[in-house]
């Protein structure tokens, strides 16, 4: 594995530690285009009483913003994303429609992911756009985080 995906991951895995403190499921996301992070974010869904502030979509939200004019026609294309837990149906169809080019994830989520359990959206016909997909990094530190946060809360 190369030292930036680690680096970018253990940045997405501190926005979920951050998210964590802050009484939310710890999951983190960073947006990276050409090196440079674009983006980064925590699950927000507590403190906003929003069911869709996931890190996922509010980091694709401030990259869109960090771009600007730029962004504009080209979406997120050449753009990577990297976030703590495997994305759940909604976020990933929000990758998709953000046309990110790769995703890198650390824990899968047989309960509630959308990429390789549950709905699948890349593989569905309707999907348009399939990013790069990369599995598994940073996984264990992801999965003690979320295993000891919902274990804190039995």
């Amino acid at each position: 594995m190369a030292a930036a995906t680690t680096s970018f991951m253990d940045l997405a895995l501190e926005e979920a530690q951050a998210a964590a403190d802050r009484g939310e499921v710890p999951v983190g996301a960073v947006i990276v285009d050409d090196g440079r992070v674009l983006a980064h974010a925590g699950n927000a869904t507590e403190a906003t009483g929003d069911p869709t502030a996931h890190a996922e979509l509010l980091a694709i939200r401030a990259a869109i913003a960090a771009l600007g004019a730029n962004a504009r026609g080209r979406a997120l294309t050449g753009c990577d994303l990297y976030v703590t837990l495997e994305p759940c149906p909604m976020c990933a169809q929000a990758i998709a429609f953000a046309r990110l080019r790769r995703l890198y994830w650390g824990a899968g989520d047989p309960k509630g992911g959308g990429v390789e359990h549950g709905a699948r959206i890349f593989d569905q016909a309707s999907c348009h756009h399939r990013p790069e997909l990369y599995p598994g990094i940073g996984e264990r530190r992801a999965g003690a985080l979320l295993t000891a946060f919902f274990r804190a809360r039995r």
